[in-house]
């Protein structure tokens, strides 16, 4: 896996949540003999063994079960240890999600089918707001109580924690309430993912402007996601075959901070190598 990826012309990866521990012992010792860097690692990593699946949100931080809530900060804890060993910069997060389905669905749905911003579609949209503001101060809370513990954990591995936009409209945080976190969490081992693609399915959708959200957040970010989006609900894709205007929103995005290419399983090699070219091209190096 090191070789394919290095062998792409990339020197350094991110540990994402998928890793299964079978294969942790074969990254340390790539690590360990310098074939690889390791910018961050995303939670929970590796996998937690009792999932046979990769599903990151499996334990979460808003959950109403007290022993889930305590197994999402466990599993935490144990991934910031595996970032110091990594001698990684950050470690991504997932803070939860409100318990009110997948009203985004219908919303892409409508927009799929020509119907953006008709009766229907603004009528599913303002109800599905008020319902997220209505729900979201319980679980806003224990993600909170969750991130106080994380903080310390944090700092006494030497890596930051940055918590990542996320693509629906019922996950915590919502745009607004990232705004109250980060400055409630005023340290400089707490910090803002910002991940273009999630971002830009939710702008498609009108809930928010890609660029006037990343100009906002920008001085506390830490770090990025990079992968395109198909309109108006198909991301992971491979960068520049898709509609995020990278032009518009890299220029907002410190030079020193890592872009880390964050695409679906199903990508394919030669249409990587050829983006990293554009990449090369238009942006030229980078951290």
């Amino acid at each position: 896996m090191v070789d394919e990826i290095t062998g792409m012309g990339f020197d350094m990866i991110e540990i994402s949540h998928g890793l299964k521990v079978s294969l942790l012992p074969g990254l340390q010792k790539a690590f360990k003999e310098g074939r690889m860097k390791v910018c961050g690692l995303h939670n929970f990593c590796p996998s937690p063994v009792e999932l046979l699946i990769d599903a990151p949100d499996a334990y979460e931080f808003t959950s109403h079960r007290p022993l889930e809530r305590a197994r999402a900060l466990k599993l935490t804890l144990r991934t910031l240890e595996f970032a110091a060993e990594f001698k990684a910069m950050y470690v991504v997060l997932h803070m939860g999600s409100v318990a009110m389905g997948k009203p985004m669905q219908k919303l892409q749905e409508l927009a799929a089918a020509g119907k953006l911003n008709s009766r229907e579609f603004v009528k599913r949209k303002l109800a599905m707001v008020k319902r997220r503001e209505a729900l979201g101060g319980i679980c806003l809370k224990r993600a909170k109580e969750a991130l106080k513990e994380i903080v310390v954990a944090a700092e006494k591995a030497g890596v930051a924690v940055a918590v990542e936009s996320r693509s629906h409209y019922e996950q915590v945080p919502t745009e607004r309430e990232m705004v109250g976190l980060l400055a409630e969490f005023d340290s400089p081992w707490v910090g803002y993912w910002h991940d273009f693609g999630h971002v830009q399915l939710k702008a498609n959708l009108g809930l928010l402007d890609h660029e006037e959200w990343l100009q906002q957040v920008a001085p506390r970010l830490l770090g990025c996601h990079f992968h395109d989006v198909i309109w108006p609900d198909q991301d992971h894709r491979v960068p520049f075959q898709g509609t995020v205007e990278y032009d518009r929103l890299l220029p907002l995005v410190r030079k020193d901070l890592p872009i880390v290419w964050e695409l679906g399983p199903r990508r394919k090699k030669e249409d990587i190598v050829m983006a990293r070219q554009v990449w090369l091209e238009k942006y030229g190096a980078w951290a």
